[in-house]
């Protein structure tokens, strides 16, 4: 018996096909619904592999990495590797590097080397460690010592005052090489014995709170005996070593030795022989190198030397102390027995030295126009005859009226988008224009006092008095940083000179991010001196690539060697006999080519001066220096980018300028030079690219106010003042700061009034304006030599200044 209540289905139910799933390529893509499946070969590889082979192979992946940390460990500062290079960074004024150096010097069955002519630079040699260091003392308030030290060190060793840290000299110091990128370092704070020991605990944990913030998990050494000396040299030889990309890449040197021999022809000009330990890759003589602060030259030969700071010294009778140390002069070997021993590695090629050439020689008739043939002027002569037009004129008009004739169908066109509510307004219109025109010399007169109150586009920071004070000048710059964020890019009309004059630079554009700009139109003279890669992201990673890879010929890391540098002028030796460092690196293949460089920087927070566009700035980028007058522009996606007119506090901008190639990365610091010669750091960032191409985008913005509104057209009035400007700029299409978008449709009258018409009703207190639009390229304003800036004052006489400008 069938149970009540259950329905089964009948002959006439009826049956549906059965979905075939998988059979074609539609079904599985609705079934993914518009996902895609990810790669699958990794995952086939780790499937071929066992558990047990998977284990074996991460077990190998992380020996391998374990035993290329030590093996770096182990090389630095061992016998075939440089020495520890250990730049000592004093913090506060009230820090005495010297007792510092005392006690690093004091260590048990250790050799000193002191380095003939600088009292702060000594060698460390520790034959039972199998350890050499060589420590450098960079000179307190000296920035760009203390930068160009930071570039080629192993280690920094900031020596802190154990009472209040680091003071205003040490912060700013800090922040310059935090922003240039910062190598390994370590925390050392000599002193605080004096104290008793509660203060001193007090001021340890005062210290230790301070320092957190600035480095954070580091450990603080003190530096008061020889144990706590040792300490700290075992731990600089122990910790992991930061890489830096910039020097990691290229060959460097920081000089031992050098000695200057003049030229024939002039004891300016002559050979700079420097020797030092090479650092970072292998060193070619075929390649260029680059003196910090001084330009590029070449190189003649390359020499190996004997070892000066070797592991089995030569000791030196009656120099020997109690502890078993020893205390040698870097003279010691004497000049005339190393050069006896000294053996020539390798001469510099003609065929293959790079050159020294870092710009495009233009030729000034390339590109020049020639006489036509006779083919072209019968081209010519039939193109003209095609754009001929025939237009039924009265009769005794000249060709020149006839010209100016224009056809029925041109001229009886309407737009598509004009209403019929417009041909109601034109007789309301009329009537308003010329109840306004007899009153229309006495309203202009306003106009006049409203165009007093901005600042207008030409005044620019070289044109200003300059026999104005400086304080004067500061706020000059404050009103305008602040115009241009009240209103931004707003220019007046001028009246002396017609619009269409003043702006014929300028055009207009649809849409700023969609309308095209060709990139090689209306190139400037500069551009025939630079260089330009076909693809400069693919040429950095082919040449990484062979960096990598590919063996090169020349001086291995670890070997002390004396370049031969040409054509040096003098002024490098006498800098390097004042005691400031001199420091060498190898330039990779295009690198002293000028080219159109770019660099996202932000604002630095300690700096709030406003800085305009075009101003001298100082660049430190990577291992260079130089000084240019940079465009600023907006960092965005499109392929055009809008001109700021003074350095934002509240966004990352890219600055632009005419600079030598360089291969990022690269770290850069922007420095603005006071009048009393100190360095000022304003921005900091890094390197972008080097790409020409870059549209940079000036935009003006001509504002114009509703006289007469209707309904959807109005009477704009002080945006021009003549009719014909108005005619030149018709094509152009308007816009309101309410967000309105319209377009002129005729002048009104001859005093700049015109008849607009918008996609909606207008409110009175709405602005109308016109964007106007215009590439702007850098000045060539590169200038590598840099002056030396002004010791940085201390915290005291900082507040001392700042009293005497408020004043």
């Amino acid at each position: 018996m069938v149970a009540s209540g259950v329905h089964r289905p009948g002959p006439l139910k009826q049956q549906n096909k059965a979905h075939k799933g998988g059979k074609h390529s539609g079904s599985s893509q609705r079934r993914a619904g518009g996902r895609v499946s990810v790669k699958a070969q990794p995952r086939r590889r780790l499937r071929d592999l066992s558990r047990v082979d998977r284990r074996h192979q991460a077990l190998q992946l992380r020996r391998q990495r374990k035993e290329a940390v030590l093996a770096e460990k182990r090389s630095l500062g061992s016998r075939d590797g440089p020495p520890h290079l250990v730049v000592l960074v004093p913090l506060h004024s009230r820090v005495a590097a010297h007792d510092a150096l005392q006690l690093l010097q004091s260590q048990d069955s250790a050799v000193v080397r002191l380095v003939k002519g600088n009292a702060n630079d000594f060698a460390l040699l520790c034959p039972q460690l199998k350890q050499r260091w060589r420590f450098v003392t960079a000179q307190a308030g000296d920035l760009h010592a203390v930068l160009d030290l930071a570039k080629v060190a192993d280690s920094l060793l900031f020596i802190l005052d154990p009472a209040d840290g680091w003071d205003s000299a040490g912060e700013h110091c800090l922040s310059c090489l935090f922003a240039q990128g910062l190598p390994t370092y370590a925390l050392a704070v000599p002193g605080g014995t004096d104290l008793p020991p509660k203060k001193r605990i007090d001021a340890r944990k005062k210290l230790a709170k301070a320092i957190e913030k600035r480095f954070p998990e580091a450990k603080l050494f003190p530096l008061n005996t020889e144990q706590e000396s040792s300490l700290l040299l075992r731990h600089l030889a122990t910790q992991k070593q930061r890489h830096l990309a910039f020097r990691d890449r290229r060959a460097h040197l920081l000089a031992y030795a050098a000695e200057f021999v003049p030229s024939q022809e002039s004891d300016l000009v002559g050979t700079l022989k420097v020797s030092g330990f090479v650092r970072g890759q292998t060193l070619s003589v075929n390649r260029l190198v680059h003196i910090v602060g001084h330009g590029d030259f070449q190189m003649s030969q390359v020499d190996a030397p004997p070892d000066p700071l070797s592991l089995n010294p030569r000791v030196v009778k009656g120099q020997k102390r109690s502890q078993d140390m020893e205390v040698q002069d870097a003279s010691v070997n004497g000049t005339d027995e190393m050069e006896e021993d000294i053996k020539v590695l390798m001469k510099a090629d003609p065929k293959q030295q790079e050159s020294l050439q870092s710009e495009v020689i233009p030729d000034p008739m390339e590109g020049e126009q020639t006489w036509p043939t006779e083919e072209e002027l019968q081209e010519a002569e039939a193109s003209l005859k095609e754009n001929r037009k025939v237009v039924k004129v009265p009769k005794g008009t000249s060709k020149y009226q006839a010209a100016w004739i224009v056809d029925d169908g041109e001229g009886s066109e309407k737009d598509d988008d004009e209403d019929e509510e417009d041909d109601i307004d034109d007789d309301m219109m009329e009537e308003a224009v010329s109840q306004e025109g007899e009153s229309s010399e006495e309203e202009e007169e306003p106009a006049e006092e409203c165009e007093t109150m901005t600042i207008p586009e030409s005044l620019r920071d070289d044109q200003y008095d300059e026999r104005m004070e400086e304080d004067e000048q500061m706020l000059e710059r404050y009103k305008q940083e602040r115009m241009d964020e009240m209103f931004p890019d707003e220019v007046d009309t001028p009246r002396d000179i017609p619009a269409r004059v003043r702006f014929q630079k300028y055009r207009g554009l649809k849409s700023f991010r969609t309308s095209p700009w060709d990139p090689k139109e209306n190139l400037p003279r500069d551009y025939a001196r630079i260089f330009q890669f076909q693809d400069f992201s693919r040429t950095r990673k082919h040449l990484f690539r062979q960096i990598e890879k590919e063996e090169t010929e020349g001086a291995s890391v670890g070997w002390y060697v004396t370049l031969h540098v040409c054509n040096v002028p003098v002024s490098v030796m006498e800098s390097f006999k004042e005691g400031k460092p001199l420091i060498l690196f190898l330039l990779l293949p295009h690198e002293q080519k000028m080219s159109v460089l770019n660099f996202l920087v932000r604002r630095h927070p300690s700096n709030s001066e406003p800085v305009r566009v075009k101003e001298e700035l100082i660049f430190h980028c990577g291992f260079r220096r130089f000084r240019a007058s940079p465009l600023f522009s907006q960092h965005t996606s499109a392929d055009k980018h809008k001109l700021e007119r003074f350095l934002r506090l509240d966004a990352a901008l890219v600055v632009t300028v005419y600079a030598p190639i360089t291969f990022p990365p690269a770290s850069v610091l922007l420095f603005k030079q006071r009048s009393n010669g100190m360095h000022d750091l304003i921005a900091t960032g890094s390197l972008l690219s080097v790409d020409p191409d870059r549209i940079i985008i000036k935009r003006l913005v001509l504002s114009g106010h509703p006289f007469k509104i209707f309904t959807k057209t109005a009477v704009v009035r002080y945006m021009f003042f003549n009719r014909e400007d108005v005619m030149w700029f018709k094509p152009v299409e308007l816009r309101t700061k309410w967000g309105r978008r319209g377009h002129i449709k005729e002048p009104l009258g001859t005093h700049g009034h015109m008849k607009c018409h918008f996609d909606g009703q207008l409110k009175s207190q709405d602005t109308v304006l016109l964007n106007l639009y215009k590439r702007v390229f850098p000045k060539w304003t590169y200038d590598p030599h840099v002056p030396e800036p002004m010791p940085w004052v201390r915290s005291e006489s900082v507040l001392q200044v700042q009293e005497v400008d408020m004043e």
